[in-house]
């Protein structure tokens, strides 16, 4: 464990951006290496990193987690795992840092980074990337703002959920990249372990008590049911929709509309459902063509 000491400085982006007058493409390429920044902090300070693509289940396993902090040591509900949040409040709960890994090469120069996560256990969280898509194409539609779309270089317009599943750089090509990229490194990297969201779906408790074991806690049988209980998906989006849940990142921005919910389905392979048969087989046929075959999918 580190220090308690060891608290990463905060950097206040809007204060360090450039002031001077400068395109909005200068702007977006100094806020990307400030983020690349701060990660590139984090990961030296981290005890624990979990990388995931974007709507790989990391939601869910965030609150988990944090649930089982919050009972252990009794911290507060509203406070889930945030890099050294529940560190600050209790240092028995290690530094635990959630990661993309989208902005690191932008402030390293060099797009593979492998040597950084070499330091620290790695946890690699994964998800069949055509459920990904369908979930991060809701996800650009209802939830995010159009300077987040710049920022992470997503198409600005609205699209049918076909073109964008197909977009090279957004949808499931991109998805299919950053999954390539990080199975390269599984047989390299000795401290690195992957999870895949449909087997922790299916037997959570098991999954769950070893991503724990790699955080250095030996939870209990009836803390990890507990745990499990809290975090079923129709309890998170109960305590959503009634706003209890108070942080931003697992909010709903409208309520009324069931697709700007963080826990939305949940469904495995709930991509069927948005496309025609001459779509899915299209769809497949990617999968089958790009995928590293050792994920199972």
């Amino acid at each position: 464990m580190k220090p308690a000491s060891l608290v990463l400085a905060k950097f206040t982006r809007k204060r360090l951006l450039p002031r001077l007058p400068v395109s909005q493409k200068q702007k977006l390429l100094a806020e990307r290496r400030l983020r690349g920044k701060e990660d590139y902090s984090k990961l030296s300070l981290s005890d624990v990193i979990i990388v995931s693509h974007e709507k790989s289940g990391r939601t869910w396993l965030r609150v988990m987690l944090s649930r089982f902090y919050q009972q252990r040591y009794h911290l507060p509900e509203n406070k889930l795992l945030n890099f050294d949040r529940l560190h600050r409040l209790e240092p028995r709960v290690p530094v635990v840092f959630f990661t993309h890994d989208r902005h690191l090469g932008y402030y390293t120069g060099n797009w593979d980074n492998e040597e950084l996560y070499r330091l620290t256990p790695t946890i690699l969280l994964v998800r069949d990337p055509r459920d990904v898509a369908v979930s991060f194409y809701f996800d650009w539609k209802y939830r995010m703002s159009g300077h987040s779309r710049r920022l992470y270089s997503l198409p600005l317009d609205d699209m049918p959920i076909h073109e964008f599943m197909m977009q090279p750089e957004s949808g499931l090509p991109a998805v299919i990249d950053f999954m390539n990229r990080w199975h390269d490194r599984l047989e390299r990297m000795h401290n690195l372990n992957m999870f895949r969201y449909e087997d922790l779906r299916t037997d959570t408790v098991t999954g769950l008590k070893q991503i724990l074991h790699i955080l250095g806690a030996e939870p209990e049988q009836q803390e990890i049911e507990d745990v499990v209980a809290y975090a079923e998906f129709e309890k998170m989006k109960k305590r959503e929709q009634s706003g209890q849940t108070r942080d931003s990142r697992i909010c709903a921005t409208d309520p009324s509309n069931p697709d700007s919910f963080k826990a939305r389905r949940a469904k495995v392979g709930g991509y069927r459902d948005y496309f025609n048969d001459e779509q899915i087989r299209e769809i497949d046929a990617l999968v089958a063509e790009t995928l590293s075959p050792g994920y199972g999918y």
